[in-house]
């Protein structure tokens, strides 16, 4: 409290501490000002002395402060009253209408200097609040234009350190139960256990503390609450050279407001993400596990069913043959998916590794062909692969799956009798997969989510999961290939290109 009363004292009497060089100045123009006048001293020209003072007087009030200028206006009225009113040379006036013309001088200097030093110093308030208004309105543009907390606390330290003499601005915020600093600008000083208690009581108690405050000014910060509309974003700790007052500290506290509203902004806007990326990762949890449950049952059942009618004494060796088969393509089914859960989650780690080889585009074919025997009993596949077709250096594991994915999809989404093409070749460097049917093609609303987990067509086949297509992208561009799709007259086509070199058979001979 003492120091409050302090500071308002030297608020009232701040023209004593004008600079003394003003005074100096004051007592040099006023003696030149009588050198020069010493021509006009005789008995009709002193009264033009005093309007010359008076226009010196009046001018030093333009540029000095109010002190130099009641300086200025004493020594004016007794310079003239000593070396130009008669008799000279002595303080004593006789006529009574010098003595009225003296006073009148020394009254007019006296409010016209007042009057000139208070204008102007409206004028510079004015030119002040104008430049805060300012200053708040530019802070506000940058604000808004700010998206994340270092721009926006980059913005604040500039402009804190250009109005306010802040040395440094620091940014602390309350993360799992304990404050933390977030963000510090302009000092490498590390907080101490008491500005983080500071901070922490701040916070809790919503008043400013810290140095030139009642509470803890041990410290070398100034601690101030950022009070939002809903939430309290945290505490801003300045460090200031010199304590606010006045007009300053009303121009801080707005700049503080604008402050506390954007940090407030952005937590929210962060906290609203999180609760819908939450929200959306719940869906897609419960949408997830009801999927695999449901297209797991399905094998799992016709493996147990099967094994159980195997158990029974009465299977006869026919029917037995048969349930063998249903075993055999119900674990196929399900070592699929649970093949395109490991791999989706190893393309979504960055885990998956190529290890390229010489491959045979026919061994790959033939491969995945025999494998999807049952599944393309229904369909008629055709392939087109060049004679003399070079080998290709590629991830053969990989580019199976891949190549096994885009033919179990075509099966899938095609009527019985389709036709389905598989054409391989080499051209200038890349090696070109095409994979197309004659079905139903896509729909429009599908085609710029087809890769995308999870898409399935409404009107799709039971089994699957929708990552099929998915990986297949994944696989392709871990070869630093790329992949399209379009629809055609009738069905599908799937592009993919792969860059490979080409072969030589000389270095394949070596190694």
């Amino acid at each position: 409290m003492y120091k409050m009363k302090t500071g308002k004292k030297i608020t009232q009497f701040q023209w004593l501490s004008s600079s003394l060089n003003q005074y100096l100045i004051v007592i040099l123009i006023i003696a030149l000002t009588a050198l020069f006048c010493r021509s006009l001293s005789n008995q009709q020209g002193y009264h033009i002395v005093s309007f010359i003072l008076l226009f010196v007087v009046s001018i030093m009030a333009v540029f000095l402060g109010i002190g130099p200028i009641l300086l200025a206006s004493t020594l004016g009225a007794l310079v003239w009253n000593f070396f130009f009113i008669p008799p000279h040379f002595a303080f004593h006036i006789e006529k009574t209408e010098d003595k009225l013309m003296f006073g009148s001088f020394f009254i007019i200097a006296l409010i016209n200097g007042v009057l000139t030093n208070r204008i102007r110093q409206q004028e510079k308030l004015a030119r002040e609040r104008e430049e805060r208004t300012n200053a708040i309105f530019e802070l506000t543009r940058d604000l808004s234009n700010a998206s994340i907390l270092n721009e926006i606390f980059d913005v604040a330290f500039r402009d804190v350190r250009k109005f306010f003499d802040a040395a440094s601005i620091s940014f602390l915020r309350e993360l799992n139960n304990k404050i933390e600093i977030s963000f510090n600008h302009g000092n490498e000083q590390v907080f101490s256990p008491l500005d983080l208690k500071v901070a922490e009581w701040v916070l809790k108690n919503s008043v400013k503390a810290g140095r030139y405050t009642e509470f803890y000014n041990e410290t070398s910060f100034t601690f101030y609450p950022l009070n939002g509309r809903r939430i309290s974003p945290g505490v801003i700790a300045i460090e200031f050279e010199k304590p606010l007052s006045g007009e300053k500290e009303i121009f801080w506290i707005a700049y503080l407001t604008q402050i506390s509203n954007v940090l407030e902004r952005e937590l929210l806007n962060d906290l609203a993400l999180k609760a819908r990326l939450l929200d959306e990762s719940d869906k897609l949890y419960k949408t997830l596990f009801a999927l695999i449950s449901h297209e797991f049952r399905i094998p799992i059942a016709a493996i147990m069913g099967a094994s159980d009618t195997l158990l029974m004494p009465n299977t006869t060796e026919s029917d037995g043959k048969d349930l063998h088969n249903e075993i055999f393509k119900a674990s196929t089914r399900l070592n699929h998916l649970v093949e395109n859960l490991l791999n989706m989650s190893r393309l979504e780690s960055g885990k998956i590794s190529i290890k390229p080889d010489w491959c045979e585009i026919n061994d790959i074919f033939n491969k995945v062909a025999g494998g999807l025997k049952q599944e393309l009993e229904l369909h008629h596949l055709e392939s087109s692969i060049p004679a003399d077709m070079p080998l290709v250096k590629l991830d053969f594991g990989l580019m199976e799956q891949v190549i096994h994915n885009l033919l179990l999809n075509c099966c899938q989404y095609t009527p019985p009798d389709s036709v389905i093409w598989f054409e391989a070749c080499y051209n200038d460097g890349y090696l070109i997969i095409t994979v197309e049917d004659n079905g139903p093609g896509l729909a429009p609303e599908l085609m710029n989510k087809v890769f995308k987990k999870f898409s399935r067509a409404d009107n799709s086949k039971p089994g699957g999961l929708g990552l099929g297509l998915s990986i297949v992208k994944g696989l392709v561009e871990a070869h630093n290939g790329m992949i399209k799709v379009k629809n055609k007259t009738e069905g599908v086509i799937f592009t993919i290109s792969i860059p490979t070199e080409i072969p030589d058979m000389t270095k394949i001979i070596m190694e």
